[in-house]
């Protein structure tokens, strides 16, 4: 029997037919096989430690007067308590400018309430070039302003503020002139040029990141408040065993995502606040021909607790997902914006490629999205232009309640290679503008509630 194309609508009948079209499927996961493993994954995910000793950047002639500049006494502090066998460099309270900031093993960089590093716009504070990812592509480029290479036992904790002072004044203007050097940077991907080589930073657009651990081990960022990064405020790359918890991300510029963990292993977002110009939360795993050279998929994340505001998506996988993705997790979040354009979203096309796999969402309350609580989509960018076609295949959305957006859902494949198994147990669509779009699609199932919602806002 083949899957219905076109509009599924959530009625008794496309549940039951939708339900005989999962007899001949094998590969799919249940949900409840999904929820143990994630309960098991959580016992990974184990934040490090820190010993008992204090370094405070004053110390190594830092002011926090919001006039001088810090760089030397952070680096410094920083490098103190690395050689010392670690502990937290303290950043107490008052306004502290600073260019990048690279952290050692062992090094926890605590901000105290009330204090704020102030990072300088100025390119000059960003060199020399590091090992870096742009957009799922590695390559030599400025260095993000927190920034750490083959580390293990790091940390960003405190109350305090870390602000990256972009506008469109200075780095989010180049958005519009990175064009050449993203093509470029693509074309050396393709053409298998060492990264070495690949080399950017000083004369070129491509934006820096602001928190970048790259292959770290044992990472915790938790209680601080992190805005207005030049392009993606968190982005752990090929790293593992990171906490991502109770931080506030704030920032409206282009491509200002919230958390991209990219080609990362054992994850967990939680109790964290996103109001950004992007994705709110975008996993990756590196992009066309340079992401299948790496070839590390993300996986075992699991976000939860978490509120959304303002962004292109809630929780998101994709566009650069090469690598693949699998066994992701959401659960007990809220999102609430009319500039939310999505709740739960996957993005990818035949040049992309990448298989996403094990994708769970449950227990989550949309008050207002803008386009679909749940959007699948394989015609992104260059749409269906390569050799690489992608798989989706075991979604689950359970309990989710969507108070109002245009569509309930919107999934998009290909006739040719169609996503596999999504199913929506118990969910609630109200105040919806369309009926939800479905093509390029088999096994999608639709469990609607038999009963008034109990979804607990």
């Amino acid at each position: 029997m083949k899957a219905k194309e076109g509009i599924l609508r959530p009625t008794r009948l496309s549940m039951v037919c939708c339900i005989m079209l999962t007899s001949n499927i094998s590969h799919a996961i249940s949900e409840e096989e999904g929820w143990k493993m994630a309960g098991e994954i959580l016992e990974q995910i184990q934040p490090p430690t820190f010993p008992d000793q204090d370094y405070t950047i004053t110390d190594f002639g830092a002011k926090g007067n919001a006039d001088t500049d810090c760089t030397e006494a952070l680096t410094s502090a920083i490098l103190t308590c690395h050689e010392a066998g670690g502990g937290r460099v303290i950043i107490p309270e008052g306004t502290f400018l600073t260019g990048a900031i690279h952290l050692k093993s062992n090094v926890n960089l605590h901000l105290s309430e009330g204090a704020v590093i102030s990072f300088f716009t100025t390119t000059d504070d960003y060199l020399p070039m590091v090992y870096t990812r742009f957009e799922g592509v590695e390559c030599m480029n400025f260095s993000p302003m927190v920034y750490a290479f083959e580390q293990e036992n790091i940390a960003i904790t405190g109350q305090g503020v870390l602000d990256g002072n972009a506008s469109i004044t200075n780095w989010w203007r180049w958005k519009w002139l990175q064009r050449d050097d993203v093509k470029a940077l693509c074309k050396m991907g393709d053409d298998g040029v060492p990264v070495e080589k690949r080399l950017f930073g000083d004369g070129h657009y491509l934006r820096p990141n602001m928190i970048q651990p790259y292959r770290c081990k044992n990472i915790l960022i938790e209680g601080v408040t992190i805005k207005n990064s030049p392009m993606w405020h968190i982005h752990p790359v090929l790293s593992e065993n990171i906490t991502v918890r109770n931080v506030t991300v704030v920032g409206h510029g282009p491509n200002n995502d919230g958390c991209n963990p990219e080609s990362c292993k054992n994850v967990l977002i939680e109790g964290c606040y996103f109001n950004t110009g992007d994705d709110c939360i975008a996993i990756k795993s590196g992009r066309n021909t340079d992401g299948r050279r790496v070839n590390v998929a993300s996986e075992n994340i699991i976000v939860r607790g978490c509120e959304m505001k303002d962004g292109h998506g809630g929780v998101v996988m994709g566009s650069e997902i090469s690598g693949g993705a699998r066994n992701i997790f959401a659960e007990d979040c809220v999102m609430d914006s009319p500039n939310l354009e999505r709740g739960l979203r996957i993005k990818t096309n035949s040049v992309r490629g990448g298989v996403i796999e094990n994708v769970f969402m449950r227990n989550v309350v949309m008050r207002e999205v803008r386009e679909a609580a749940l959007r699948i989509n394989y015609h992104y960018q260059e749409g269906d232009k390569g050799d690489f076609p992608p798989t989706v295949r075991n979604v689950y959305m359970t309990n989710v309640h969507c108070y109002k957006s245009k569509y309930p859902w919107h999934i998009r494949g290909y006739e040719h290679n169609k996503i596999q198994h999504v199913v929506l147990k118990d969910c609630t669509f109200e105040n919806t503008e369309e009926e939800g779009l479905a093509e390029g699609i088999e096994d999608f199932i639709v469990l609607p509630k038999e009963t008034v919602s109990t979804v607990e806002d």
